[in-house]
């Protein structure tokens, strides 16, 4: 059976039918091998560098910090990775596991999107077929990332089914793996799913914690006292806060979807409001469910946020108490998209700008001489559509009424 741990405390696990469980344990015995291997991590690292961009930049937010008046802020700039976002960081890693397995289709699931794209770049890298089923509802939001995602050659089939988001993209693809697993590799896009998953995708996205960790001691800065990131599925936080787990003076911040309200399903705030244990999808963690214990609808602005989950790795460390779990509302997250944008000269992804928002309200209640590192995992080219007709942009409607015919 499993070699590795498969559980984060009570939660993880490998929920899946029977079928599934000897290709759970070939990508685990492939995954062991290749990470002990030199070859593969020398191919790993110089994807990192020479496709993925690798290191990507922290700076100094100075003109929020001056405009707030308290701590410091640092932007970890995941957005200027390969395909806009950290997602491209587990990506490389998985198409190397894909390959050594000897797989030849890789499947994926996606919401906002940028997984979506990462996939689709790095199958086209390797020559390998690609599909992508995205939720209709984000299908037609991020509409720009499909576009993208056909022109690197991937096939995106949009989901009908369900509230038509993400937990139903995933449900889709977990229904084409067992249908295919002997010649499939499923590429998962989250630091969730049944193990061995959630250990893989925290691996590849550890680079993330540990650059900054560097980049900050050439700040002068030893340590910061506090790291904040936005949680969906959980990839890009865990990634940023695995590097500072084991200092408990480093104050870790996870930021979900408020989106409306607190009201059921005007959100994706699991540990919130209405977020409940069970098992869906492979995996035991927290989930927002009815009394029936049927999954809630959520409602979030950032489709990569909204999603009825997270990854079981989150869900200990919430029972634990080492990682602070909070909500920001859509129009808080546009807000802060907004301002980084105006001040700082960086457009941030709907998701990010969750953790941004967070980050400058927190930063008004410190001293001067704190520091926080928010991690912005991902740019809002994507985001375009969404933003436009949320802020009623009668200049950029008028536009695309003169070139839709």
């Amino acid at each position: 059976m499993f070699k590795l741990k498969s559980k984060f405390g009570k939660f993880g696990g490998a929920y899946v039918p029977e079928m599934l469980i000897p290709c759970l344990i070939e990508l685990e015995d492939a995954f062991i091998k290749c990470r002990k291997s030199r070859e593969f991590n020398t191919e790993l690292q110089s994807l990192y560098k020479n496709f993925c961009g690798r290191p990507t930049p922290l700076f100094y937010a100075q003109n929020l910090t001056t405009m707030m008046g308290g701590a410091k802020i640092y932007i970890k700039n995941e957005g200027l990775a390969h395909t806009g976002a950290h997602k491209i960081n587990h990506c490389v890693g998985q198409i190397q596991l894909a390959k050594f397995m000897g797989k030849k289709r890789i499947i994926a699931e996606t919401g906002a999107g940028q997984h979506g794209m990462a996939v689709s770049a790095v199958c086209a890298k390797f020559g390998l077929e690609c599909v992508i089923y995205m939720g209709e509802k984000d299908y037609e939001r991020q509409r720009p990332n499909v576009f993208w995602m056909e022109r690197y050659g991937a096939k995106v089939i949009p989901v009908l089914e369900g509230s038509r988001t993400l937990k139903d993209a995933v449900n889709a693809t977990i229904k084409d793996w067992i249908s295919n697993s002997d010649t499939t590799y499923y590429l998962l896009g989250s630091a969730l799913g049944p193990h061995p998953y959630p250990t893989i995708v925290r691996y590849f996205q550890e680079i993330v914690g540990r650059e900054v960790k560097k980049q900050l001691k050439e700040y002068g800065i030893n340590k910061s006292d506090y790291v904040v990131a936005c949680v969906g599925g959980g990839s890009n936080s865990i990634g940023i806060f695995s590097a500072f787990l084991n200092d408990k003076s480093v104050k870790l911040v996870g930021v979900e979807a408020g989106g409306i309200s607190l009201k059921e399903g005007e959100h994706a705030a699991r540990f919130k409001k209405g977020g409940k244990i069970g098992v869906i999808e492979g995996y035991k963690s927290y989930f927002l469910q009815n009394d029936d214990g049927q999954v809630s609808k959520t409602t979030s602005i950032s489709a990569g946020l909204d999603y009825a989950g997270i990854g079981p790795e989150h869900a200990k460390l919430y029972e634990e108490g080492r990682v602070e779990y909070t909500h920001i509302f859509d129009k808080e997250a546009v807000s802060a998209l907004e301002m980084l944008s105006k001040y700082e000269g960086v457009i941030p992804a709907l998701e990010s700008s969750h953790a941004v928002a967070y980050a400058l309200k927190l930063a008004k209640t410190l001293p001067k001489d704190k520091t926080i590192v928010v991690n912005l995992s991902g740019r809002g080219d994507k985001d375009l559509f969404i933003l436009a007709d949320y802020l009623q942009d009668k200049e950029f409607n008028n536009f695309l009424k003169r070139i839709v015919k």
